[in-house]
């Protein structure tokens, strides 16, 4: 199974290879040295102050920051296992960890005390591999909530209080459906739920595109299945059958993208991964609301002449409201050439000294309760009000969290489910589509 999946990351990566050795590109390891390496350009500064301060407490031990953007960091990273260019530590997705774990090439982290007590409720035990050993160390966490034109929603009479109050269910759409349908313009003036609408000639949308939602949904579908009561596996981390062909999840699916159909949502022909997010479009003013993650606060408040607010995910038809909460890791190559230096920079990035630090930035929500405390204050002082984010962490009562799937063959589960559920958005496929789709990736897990 290792070699079968080696074999492939090498055939995907030759390009990325060849212009890599071309370049003379290496990793610049050495005993004086840790190298690390991260993709957000806004936490760039952040972790530069960490070095400082790390390196203050060892001294003769230097930090070399890589910066690379979301897509040129995994190839270059894949590339960089195979041919021996990898960084000492790296920026770790839960998506990506369980192939890098099943490729063996990172370094366990059991002898750096990681206590699940210490960090938010499920982020350290997310980096548990199906050996037992720990892999990542929490580094941060976000959670997804309803992003909002301020000035918008006022004309349709929506309210702060309302927009926080919606609920929803596969049936009619609850308050929700008719709040986007209230909040959808034509070219006449005519809002979504007025006589004469006409939904092919949309100004306005109540809801921006984030997409088909690959396998996860993050921003786009999973705040609905989460808050049915649906899961993306048969156990909450390592599963080993997916659950797409699930009724619940099939009636949610159905209503969600129904929600184009009927003109209240970015049409998936109008979305561009590249040019035409759901951010974009709401920057443009083509649509009122949109789901969204907390990495994404900074950016919605960057907004000129726009004032973006923010409200919880709507409840369900369990009760509860919902929202994924990804959290990121640090992990150790294991061919890492400084792996005792890497070692107590893990430690240290892992640590309040540092997730403070980030903190006080404002520009994500480190995994430690104190770096939470230190970025809501940040937000704080900037005038934006994170509590859409915070409140599902901190009110189990009402809130559901979950995380990524966290299985093998995430990237083989994504290939299948990508087309599949953009056949649906685009092109109206029947959801019962998804029963032929989820026996592949069963197939694929049986391996």
């Amino acid at each position: 199974m290792r070699l079968r999946t080696l074999s492939a990351l090498a055939g995907a990566v030759t390009l990325s290879l060849v212009t890599g050795c071309a370049q003379g590109d290496g990793t610049g390891a050495s005993a004086n040295t840790v190298t690390y390496w991260l993709w957000d350009a806004n936490q760039l500064p952040a972790y530069q102050a960490c070095a400082k301060g790390f390196e203050k407490e060892n001294p003769g031990l230097d930090v070399k920051i890589t910066q690379l953007g979301w897509s040129d960091y995994w190839t270059k990273l894949t590339a960089g296992f195979i041919a021996g260019t990898q960084p000492d530590v790296f920026t770790d997705h839960i998506q990506k960890f369980g192939q890098f774990a099943d490729l063996n090439v990172l370094e366990p982290l059991d002898d750096l005390g990681i206590e699940e007590s210490d960090y938010q409720p499920g982020l350290a035990a997310n980096w548990i591999g199906q050996d037992g050993h720990r892999y990542g160390a929490p580094k941060d966490w976000d959670t997804v909530a309803l992003f909002y034109n301020e000035k918008l929603a006022k004309d349709a009479g929506l309210t702060a209080a309302e927009l926080n109050g919606l609920s929803w269910n596969p049936k009619d759409g609850g308050t929700f459906e008719r709040a986007i349908a209230h909040l959808t313009v034509d070219n006449l003036g005519r809002r979504g739920d007025e006589p004469g609408f006409d939904k092919n000639n949309v100004k306005v949308y109540g809801l921006a595109s984030n997409g088909g939602g690959y396998a996860d949904g993050q921003t786009q579908w999973s705040p609905f299945t989460g808050s049915a009561g649906w899961s993306y596996t048969d156990k909450a981390r390592w599963g080993t059958k997916y659950q797409y062909d699930s009724e619940t999840f099939q009636s949610v699916v159905q209503w969600y993208f129904g929600l184009a159909e009927k003109g209240y949502m970015v049409p998936f022909a109008d979305y561009n991964v590249q040019s035409n997010q759901a951010n974009t479009q709401i920057a443009a003013g083509k649509a009122a609301v949109t789901f969204d993650g907390a990495w994404m606060i900074s950016t919605y408040d960057g907004f000129k002449g726009m004032d973006i607010g923010s409200a919880v995910t709507p409840a369900g038809p369990t009760g509860r409201r919902a929202t994924m909460m990804n959290g990121l890791a640090d992990s150790i190559t294991k061919a890492s050439e400084n792996k005792a230096g890497a070692r107590k920079w893990v430690a240290y990035l892992a640590s309040d000294r540092c997730q403070s630090v980030v903190g006080r930035y404002g520009v994500v929500f480190p995994a430690t309760p104190a770096g939470t405390e230190a970025a809501v204050a940040a937000y704080e002082k900037k005038g934006i009000d994170v509590s859409a984010f915070t409140e599902p962490v901190a009110d189990t009562e009402d809130f559901r969290t979950f995380s990524y799937p966290i299985t093998n063959y995430a990237a083989d589960v994504t290939a299948l489910m990508q087309p599949a559920m953009e056949d649906i958005y685009g092109n109206g496929a029947p959801v019962s589509g998804l029963d032929k789709t989820n026996d592949q990736i069963n197939l694929v897990l049986d391996q």
